[in-house]
C-alpha cells in the first residue's frame, strides 16, 4: 500500500526528531545518512532530513554540495565534496582529500523534491542553530517569507525553543505561515491571527489585511476586528514616537538657546554668529574623529569623549578671541553687535568651506550610540537618547 504524501512527510519530521534528540545518534548520522544517499529518492530525502538533524557543522556544506550536484558518495557510503577545480574534501569535517581519489566515487542524484527537501533542511538548519542571534534572523526571515513548506522543520525548532524571546518569534512566524496555507483550518487561522494581533506591527498587519480579504466570514470578521486594534495602536505609538523625536531636536534647540540667552542677558550682545559657533565645535568633532579613523582606530568607540572637550575648548577660544578683537568695542549697542556678527558668520561659514569644502562631512556614531531599543511599539534610537541626557546633563550643571 503507497503511503500518502502526508504520511511520508510525517515519517521524515519523526525521524529528524527522533534523531535530533539523540546525542549518540549525532555522531553516526553522516554515517547513516551516506546509506540512505546512496538509496533511492526517498531515502535520498530522509538521509537530507538526517544532515540536517546531525548537529554537525559541516551539514551546510553538504546539503548545499547535494543541491549544486557536488557531493558525491564512495564505494562504503563515505560522503565527499567535490570542488570546481575537481580536488575533493570529507564532506564529515571539511578536510582535503590528497592522493589518488578513493575508488567507485560517484554524483549523487537529485530531483525536484529532493532540492524541496534540501532548501526546508537548510531552514531547519539556521533554526537549530546554536547561535540564539541566528535563529533569531531565521525565524524573522520566515516571518517575512511565509513558506507552508517550512512548517514542519519550524514547529521542530519550536518545540526545543528553550529561549523565550525567540520562541515568540517562530511562534509568529508559525501564525504567518498558518495564515499563508492553503489549508488552514478557520481554527488555527483564528489562533494565528490572535498571535499576529498580539505583535501588533504593520508586518502582521499587512498578514491580516490579505487574510481579512480572502478568508471565510468568520476569519474575516476576526482579522478586521485585529487590524481596527493595531491601527489603534500604531497611531498611539506613532504619536509617542514624534514626542520622543521633538524632545530629541528640542534638547540640541536647548543648548543653542541657553548660549543665546546667557549672552544677551549678560553681555547685551545680539550674537548671529551663534550658530557658526555650534558649528566650530561640530567640526572639530569630526578633525578629530578622522585623526582617529586614521591613527588608532581602535579608539573610535572613545571618539565623542575626546572630541566633545576639545569642541568646548575650540569654541570657547574662538568666543575669546571674537570678544577681544570685535564685540569689547560695541557694548551697550546691540544692533551693532547684530550687524557685526552677522558678518562674522558669513566670514566664518566660508572659512570653514574653504577648509573642508561644500558637501555634508559625516559625524560617525561609536559603538555605544549605534542602534536602538524597543519599547512597545516604540523604537527609541540610542543616539538620540544620548542627546537628550546630554542636554539634560549640561542644562543641570549649568
Amino acid at each position: 500500500m503507497r503511503l500518502s504524501a502526508a504520511s511520508k512527510l510525517l515519517g521524515i519530521v519523526l525521524t529528524l526528531l527522533l534523531w535530533a534528540a539523540s546525542p549518540a545518534a549525532h555522531a553516526d548520522s553522516f554515517d547513516d545518512a551516506g546509506v540512505l544517499l546512496a538509496g533511492k529518492y526517498p531515502e535520498i530525502e530522509q538521509g537530507v532530513a538526517l544532515l540536517a538533524a546531525s548537529g554537525n557543522p559541516a551539514a551546510a556544506s553538504a546539503l548545499q554540495a547535494l543541491g549544486a550536484g557536488r557531493l558525491l558518495i564512495g564505494q562504503d557510503k563515505a560522503l565527499f565534496i567535490e570542488a570546481e577545480d575537481g580536488s575533493l574534501a570529507s564532506a564529515r569535517n571539511g578536510a582535503k582529500i590528497e592522493g589518488d581519489r578513493p575508488a567507485g566515487l560517484k554524483p549523487i542524484k537529485v530531483n525536484n523534491r529532493i532540492r524541496r527537501a534540501i532548501e526546508a533542511a537548510m531552514g531547519q538548519l539556521t533554526l537549530l542553530s546554536s547561535d540564539p542571534e541566528q535563529r533569531r534572523r531565521a525565524a524573522d526571515s520566515l516571518f517575512d517569507n511565509p513558506d507552508p513548506a517550512q512548517l514542519a522543520a519550524l514547529e521542530g525548532a519550536l518545540g526545543q525553543e528553550s529561549d523565550p524571546a525567540i520562541k515568540l518569534v517562530l511562534e509568529q512566524a508559525r501564525a504567518a505561515i498558518l495564515l499563508a496555507g492553503p489549508g488552514t483550518s478557520d481554527d488555527d487561522k483564528l489562533a494565528a491571527i490572535e498571535i499576529l494581533a498580539a505583535r501588533g506591527d504593520q508586518k502582521a498587519k499587512v498578514l491580516l489585511e490579505a487574510t481579512a480579504i480572502n478568508g471565510s466570514t468568520t476569519v474575516a470578521d476576526a482579522a478586521n476586528a485585529a487590524l481596527k486594534a493595531i491601527d489603534r495602536s500604531l497611531a498611539l505609538w506613532s504619536a509617542v514616537q514624534s514626542v520622543y523625536y521633538g524632545v530629541s531636536l528640542g534638547s540640541v534647540l536647548l543648548l543653542a538657546a541657553i548660549g543665546l540667552a546667557i549672552t544677551f542677558g549678560v553681555m547685551g550682545v545680539i550674537n548671529m554668529a551663534h550658530g557658526e559657533m555650534v558649528m566650530l565645535g561640530a567640526y572639530t568633532t569630526f578633525v578629530v574623529q578622522e585623526i582617529i579613523r586614521t591613527t588608532a582606530p581602535g579608539l573610535f568607540d572613545y571618539s565623542l569623549l575626546i572630541a566633545t572637550p576639545l569642541a568646548f575648548l575650540v569654541s570657547g577660544l574662538a568666543g575669546v578671541a571674537i570678544e577681544r578683537s570685535i564685540i569689547r568695542f560695541l557694548y551697550g549697542r546691540p544692533l551693532e553687535t547684530l550687524l557685526a556678527t552677522f558678518g562674522l558668520s558669513l566670514v566664518l561659514q566660508q572659512t570653514v568651506r574653504s577648509i573642508f569644502g561644500p558637501t555634508n562631512r559625516e559625524v560617525g556614531n561609536p559603538g555605544w550610540m549605534s542602534g536602538s531599543v524597543d519599547l512597545g511599539g516604540l523604537a527609541l534610537t540610542y543616539n538620540r537618547l544620548w542627546i537628550i541626557v546630554f542636554s539634560i546633563t549640561v542644562f543641570a550643571l549649568l
